[in-house]
């Protein structure tokens, strides 16, 4: 599998991340999967499931469905990243996991899965909401930080007030890792994020407020064509 995080970065990263409560649905798992298929039929790089209040065993419904899903469509193209639960992302075959503050240490996680305990290329991702932490993911060997919030977003306003663009570009600066600008991107300022210096954008209403394939697929590829 490719590593995406360590790759060139020729475009941006356009990551989904998942909320199934938002979706609504009777079948919580396959409103997911749904959303999951429209988002990487528009061309999407990453997915990332933030399910965290789904049981293990559903959760690892959803993994393993999202990974069959993507080899479907993009035929592994698109990578999978399960937040917070290292044995659910591997048990799935996911492309990697992504580190909150309630997980794991980043470096206990990275010393794990690079003592042959996950395939080489699994990406291991950290959320951080200030440099200092940030420094700490990549010495930590990361391969990726999400950093933010960035704007003002009803999802992110119990991690305080928003960071803005001029400390993301801090961070873009500070670190050599991909940063991954979260929390409240849309179409008005998302240009704002990739000319800050963030290798990408990731998101849940940019891509759950619509159910037009089209307004996808128009959003996925305006991200991806970095000015």
């Amino acid at each position: 599998m490719q590593n995406a995080a360590e790759n060139p970065l020729k475009k941006p990263i356009v990551c989904y991340v998942t909320d199934g409560k938002a979706l609504g649905g009777e079948d919580r798992v396959a409103s997911v999967v749904t959303r999951i298929r429209m988002v990487v039929t528009a061309g999407a790089d990453w997915v990332q499931i933030r399910e965290k209040d789904l049981p293990g065993r559903k959760l690892f419904e959803l993994a393993r469905a999202a990974v069959a899903t993507v080899k479907e469509i993009s035929t592994g193209r698109t990578a999978v990243i399960v937040n917070d639960r290292l044995d659910v992302a591997l048990a799935a075959g996911a492309a990697g996991v992504h580190l909150g503050g309630e997980s794991l240490p980043a470096g206990e996680v990275v010393r794990w899965c690079r003592s042959g305990n996950a395939p080489p290329d699994f990406l291991i991702g950290v959320s951080c909401h200030g440099l200092e932490q940030a420094h700490a993911a990549e010495n930590a060997g990361a391969n990726y930080v999400f950093f933010g919030p960035i704007f003002d977003t009803p999802s992110k306003r119990a991690f305080g007030a928003p960071q803005g663009i001029s400390i993301l570009a801090a961070v873009c600066r500070g670190v050599r890792i991909p940063v991954i600008a979260i929390g409240g991107v849309d179409a008005e300022n998302e240009r704002e994020c990739l000319r800050a210096g963030a290798a990408g954008i990731a998101a849940i209403r940019l891509f759950q407020e619509s159910n037009e394939l089209a307004n996808l697929q128009s959003a996925v590829e305006r991200l991806h064509r970095a000015d």
